[in-house]
Formats: C-alpha cells, structure tokens, sequence
C-alpha cells in the first residue's frame, strides 16, 4: 500500500486510478506530471474534463457524440443520409471515419447484446433505428459491428427486425479477424470492408 505525506496528492492518486487501464503507480506518475504543470495549463485541463462531462450532447438523430443536438455528420449535406451504418460505439464512428471511405451516416447502438453482462435490447438504440428506418426510408443499413459472438447476436436480432422493409442489409466484409473491435483495425482492412460489404445472410 503507497503511503503518501500529502492527503492532497492521495486523493488525486486514488482519482486517477479509477480511469480504466490506470493502476495506481501510473495515477502517481500522471499526478506528479500535472503537479509540475503550469497553473495555467492545469486549469485548462480540469476545464476540458468538466466540458466534457457536462457540455456534451448525443446527437438526436445518430446518438453520435456532438456539441450540439445533430452531430456535425448527420447535417453535413454532403453525406449520403440514404446510407445508415451502424456501430456499437462512438470509437467506431471514429475507426471508420478515419478511413474516409465511408459518405453515409450511422446509428450509435450504445453497446450490443450480452446477457453475460445484462445487456439486452431495450438498453440500446434499437428501436431508435427502427424509427429512423421507418421516417427517413434508406435504401441501405449497414452492420458494421464486431465479429464475436454478442457482435453476431445483435446483428441478427436487428436484422428479423428490419428485414421486411424494403432495404438493403448489408455486414462489412470479413477482413476483420475473429473477436477483434474496429477501432483496433486498421485503417486499411477497415476501409476495405466497408467498400467490400455483403448482403447480410450471405
């Protein structure tokens, strides 16, 4: 156990060790780094997080991250509103921007189904999607979620809900190892299984 001659440095220490992946001598180090900071710098710091956490907005229509009610995506004109991808979470919305190969828009489901952790279906934006579906008629929806067991599950429930609309459903093409999450793929796979999309089912 770390005995600290300062309270003050504890508790930021103990702050820091909550983020994930963060253990305590990584949160010692990180508060040291922030003590030797100007105040200047430090201020705009603790600023950045309180934004953060209090200034953010989810996008009304995609459930994208955004400073405002419509993420910058979703009002872009030059976005192909007819093309809707959808993803588990925002870090996807960024993987697959990154490759700028994609000109559609997406849907942000919050998660995907995993009754090992209780998740089910009315905690996502499913039924969301499916309003969307219903007002905006687009003539493809894309399932860009991950290759893994919960990835699959979520994939074909959405798909026996949607699949009597007069859509195209397509999956991004198996370039994407087994079990692995887009934001840890390459750019390059990535894009090319977003170009190489299949016919979901197939």
């Amino acid at each position: 156990m770390e005995s600290f001659s300062s309270k003050i440095l504890e508790n930021a220490v103990n702050e820091l060790s909550r983020l994930p992946g963060v253990g305590k001598r990584t949160a010692l180090r990180l508060a040291l780094h922030i003590l030797k900071e100007e105040p200047q710098q430090v201020e705009l710091f603790a600023k950045s997080l309180i934004s953060l956490r209090n200034d953010i907005h989810y996008c009304m229509k995609c459930h994208n991250i955004s400073d405002h009610e419509m993420c910058d995506i979703c009002i872009n004109p030059r976005r192909n509103q007819k093309i809707i991808c959808v993803v588990e979470d925002i870090r996807d919305v960024i993987a697959i921007e990154n490759t700028a190969q994609f000109s559609g828009v997406y849907h942000v489901l919050g998660g995907i189904i995993s009754p090992i952790e209780g998740i089910s279906p009315s905690d996502l934006t499913i039924q969301a999607l499916i309003d969307r579906i219903e007002q905006e008629k687009p003539e493809e929806v894309i399932m860009a979620l991950p290759a893994t067991i919960e990835g699959d599950t979520t994939n074909f429930y959405i798909f026996r809900k949607i699949k009597d609309y007069p859509i195209s459903v397509t999956t991004i093409a198996r370039g994407i190892p087994v079990g692995d999450s887009l934001e840890y793929t390459d750019e390059v796979t990535l894009g090319r299984s977003i170009l190489n999309r299949i016919e979901f089912g197939k």
